[in-house]
C-alpha cells in the first residue's frame, strides 16, 4: 500500500476525466441538434457538408431567380394580352371602315381612333417594366447591327455571327411621270378643266386653277389614293406609296389634252380597251398605268456568311425575310433605294439572363422581341385611303400573328420555368435529406449513449471516493 502515489485515484480519475469528457460531447450533440459540431468531430464529413450546404443555399436562391423569371414574363404576359385586344379592335374598325356606307368624315373618325390604338400600344411598349427593366421595346432581345437595314429580327434558330446578303435590285414604286416636265409644264394656270383619278380616288380641276391650288388639290388626292405627288418645282411624278409587286398605281385622266396640260407624257398615256356589245371594241378613257417590283436579294452562303445554302428569300416590299429549316427566320426592312452588299453582326447580347442553378453558368437565357408599331409593320395604317382598310386588315392579320407568337414563346419560358423550379425544389430536399445524415445527431442514439456516459460518470465518481479513501487504510497499520 502507498500513500505518495495512490496509483488507483490516479487511474480511477483518468477514467473519469475521460468519461466527463466524452458525457460533454454527447450533451453538446444533444443540445446543438448536430453530430458534427466541430471539424475534430468528422474531419470528412464536415468537408462534405460544407459544400453540400453551399449547394443547398445555392439551390434555394435559384428557385427564387427563376420564380423572379416567371413574373416578369407574367407581366410581359398581361401587358401583350392588352395589345392583342388593341390590335382586334383595330381590325374590327378596318372591317368597318371598308363598308361603302362610310363617308370620308366616317372614315377619318375611325382613323382617329386607330391612330390613338397605335400610339397605346408603343406607350404600353415603351412603359412595361420589371424592377426598372423595360419588357416589350426590344430591350431584351439579341442584338444584331448592319448599315442600310433595320427593324433587324431574328427567330432563335438563328445563331450568333455574321450573315452577308447582296441586294441585287431594290424593291421600287409604281410611278407616273411627266419625265423633265413640271407640273403645268411651266404655266401659272390650269389651261383646261377635267377630272385625275388617282387609284379609284378622283377630283376636279378647273381651268384657271394656279399651280398653288392644284399642287395642293392632286396632294390631297394622292394621300387618299396612297400615292405622293412630287413638289411642283421638281419634275412631275406620282408615286406609290408601297414598294414591290403589291404597289400598284393606276392614274386615270378626263381626256388626253388634260393630262398633257398637267405636264405628263403622252408615252406613257395608254387606253384600256373596251367591247361594246355587238363585239367591236373601243378606247377608254387616258390611264397611266404603273406596278412596283420586288427586290432581288441573294443571301451569301460561303464562309464567313452563316447562311445556309437552302435560304430562302421572301419579300414585301422593302420588308425581307430570309427563311431556312428547323425555324430559322431572318428578317429586315432593306433602305429604299439601296443595291449592294450588307453585313449583319447577330449577336447574343441582350437577352435577359437567369441563373437557374446552384453553380457558375446554370443559365436559362429569355428573349423578349420587340412589340412596337414599328416592328409589327403598322405605324403607317391608314384607312382614310384608297384599300386603306383592306391594307390595314392585312398588316393587321401579320401583326395579331406576330404578338400571338411572341406571346407563346413567353408561355414556352414559363412552363420551362415552372418546371425548372419544381426540379430545383426536389434537389433541394434530397441534398437536405443527405446533409442531415451527415451532420444531424441521430437523438435516440445520441441519448443511449448520455445515458451511458452518464451513469459511468456516477459510478467513477464512487470509486474515485473509494480510491481515495485507501491511503487512510495505510495509517491503519501505524498504530
Amino acid at each position: 500500500m502507498r500513500i505518495n502515489n495512490n496509483m488507483s485515484a490516479v487511474i480511477t480519475n483518468n477514467q473519469l476525466l475521460g468519461t466527463e469528457g466524452s458525457l460533454a460531447d454527447v450533451m453538446e450533440k444533444l443540445s446543438s441538434g448536430f453530430s458534427i459540431n466541430h471539424a475534430s468531430d468528422n474531419p470528412s464529413g464536415i468537408a462534405i457538408a460544407g459544400k453540400m450546404q453551399a449547394q443547398i443555399e445555392g439551390l434555394d436562391q435559384a428557385s427564387t431567380n427563376g420564380s423572379d423569371g416567371i413574373s416578369v414574363l407574367q407581366t410581359a404576359e398581361g401587358a401583350l394580352n392588352e395589345v392583342t385586344d388593341m390590335i382586334q379592335r383595330m381590325r374590327e374598325l378596318s372591317v368597318q371602315a371598308a363598308n361603302g356606307t362610310n363617308s370620308d368624315e366616317e372614315r377619318e373618325s375611325i382613323q382617329k381612333e386607330i391612330d390613338s390604338l397605335l400610339e397605346e400600344i408603343d406607350r404600353v411598349a415603351e412603359t412595361t417594366e420589371f424592377n426598372s427593366i423595360n419588357l416589350l421595346n426590344g430591350q431584351l432581345d439579341n442584338r444584331s447591327y448592319a448599315e442600310h437595314a433595320t427593324r433587324i429580327q431574328t427567330s432563335n434558330s438563328v445563331p450568333a455571327g455574321i450573315y452577308n446578303l447582296q441586294i441585287e435590285t431594290a424593291a421600287t414604286q409604281a410611278t407616273a411621270s411627266g419625265g423633265t416636265n413640271t407640273l403645268l409644264s411651266g404655266a401659272d394656270t390650269l389651261s383646261t378643266s377635267g377630272t385625275i383619278t388617282i387609284n379609284g380616288h378622283g377630283i376636279e380641276l378647273t381651268e384657271g386653277m394656279n399651280r398653288v391650288a392644284v399642287y395642293e388639290a392632286m396632294r390631297d388626292a394622292c394621300e387618299k389614293g396612297s400615292a405622293s405627288v412630287s413638289d411642283p418645282d421638281e419634275p412631275l411624278a406620282i408615286t406609290s406609296l408601297k414598294y414591290g409587286a403589291n404597289a400598284n398605281l393606276k392614274v386615270e385622266f378626263s381626256s388626253t389634252e388634260f393630262a398633257l396640260a398637267l405636264g405628263f407624257e403622252e408615252s406613257q398615256i395608254t387606253y384600256e380597251e373596251y367591247e361594246r356589245d355587238d363585239g367591236t371594241t373601243y378606247d377608254g378613257p387616258p390611264v397611266i398605268q404603273s406596278v412596283g417590283t420586288d427586290a432581288v436579294v441573294k443571301p451569301t452562303t460561303t464562309d464567313p456568311s452563316m447562311f445556309g445554302t437552302q435560304a430562302t428569300p421572301h419579300y414585301d416590299g422593302n420588308h425581307i425575310t430570309i427563311t431556312d429549316t428547323k425555324g430559322f427566320e431572318f428578317s429586315f426592312l432593306a433602305e429604299a433605294g439601296y443595291t449592294g452588299d450588307i453585313s449583319f453582326n447577330v449577336t447574343d447580347i441582350g437577352s435577359m439572363t437567369l441563373h437557374v442553378g446552384a453553380n457558375k453558368n446554370q443559365n436559362m437565357e429569355v428573349r423578349i422581341a420587340a412589340v412596337t408599331t414599328e416592328f409589327m409593320y403598322i405605324d403607317d395604317l391608314d384607312v382614310t385611303r384608297v384599300n386603306g382598310p383592306e391594307d390595314a386588315m392585312s398588316y393587321l392579320d401579320g401583326a395579331l400573328s406576330y404578338v400571338t407568337s411572341v406571346r407563346s414563346q413567353l408561355g414556352a419560358y414559363e412552363n420551362r420555368l415552372d418546371h425548372t423550379t419544381k426540379s430545383l425544389d426536389a434537389t433541394e430536399e434530397n441534398m437536405t435529406s443527405a446533409i442531415s445524415r451527415i451532420e444531424d445527431a441521430d437523438m435516440a442514439t445520441t441519448m443511449v449513449e448520455y445515458t451511458k456516459l452518464n451513469v459511468l460518470e456516477q459510478a467513477g465518481t464512487s470509486a474515485l471516493a473509494q480510491a481515495n479513501e485507501l491511503p487512510q487504510l495505510a495509517l491503519q497499520l501505524l498504530q
